[in-house]
């Protein structure tokens, strides 16, 4: 059985299934395995600390004790941005990030954020097909990260999800 919990970015869980998250990301765009020293630069280039409190909510999927899935939330006034939405491969195709994306939107919600909006990657074609099932629209560009190349949107408000 998978529960999603509200996980502190200092916890063990927390650092394992970010870890695992990152050196997906990093295969994926270096197609191949990713060094200790790349994976080591993409956590510090994408820290997460900051998803507890009033800056954000760190997410876990979590079987038999094990993590198998995140989703981070940061607020940005009435704005809410996703990242790190992830499922560990042994676990995908059983709807966990659907889980997680409406456990955020929840969140989102609870939050008062009018809009949930994500920066992605077209290969990520797992994550964009999951985005786009469940309404999110792809949009204009919102920042400059140099990994993106997709933006999302989707706009939420009290019992509307």
């Amino acid at each position: 059985m998978i529960t999603i919990e509200t996980v502190a970015p200092t916890a063990a869980l927390a650092a394992d299934i970010v870890r695992e998250y990152m050196a997906d990301v990093a295969a994926r765009w270096y197609q191949r395995t990713a060094t200790d020293d790349e994976l080591s630069q993409a956590l510090e280039d994408e820290p997460y600390g900051d998803l507890q409190g009033p800056t954000g909510v760190l997410l876990v999927a979590v079987e038999s004790g094990q993590p198998v899935g995140c989703a981070g939330i940061r607020f940005l006034g009435s704005v809410a941005e996703l990242t790190k939405v992830f499922t560990v491969p042994s676990h995908r195709g059983q709807g966990i990030g659907s889980q997680l994306l409406s456990a955020a939107e929840q969140v989102c919600q609870q939050r008062s954020m009018g809009t949930v909006r994500l920066d992605t990657r077209g290969a990520l074609a797992e994550a964009c097909a999951m985005y786009e099932r469940n309404g999110y629209e792809r949009v204009a560009p919102f920042n400059d990260e140099p990994y993106s190349d997709r933006w999302y949107s989707k706009t939420v408000s009290a019992g509307v999800l």
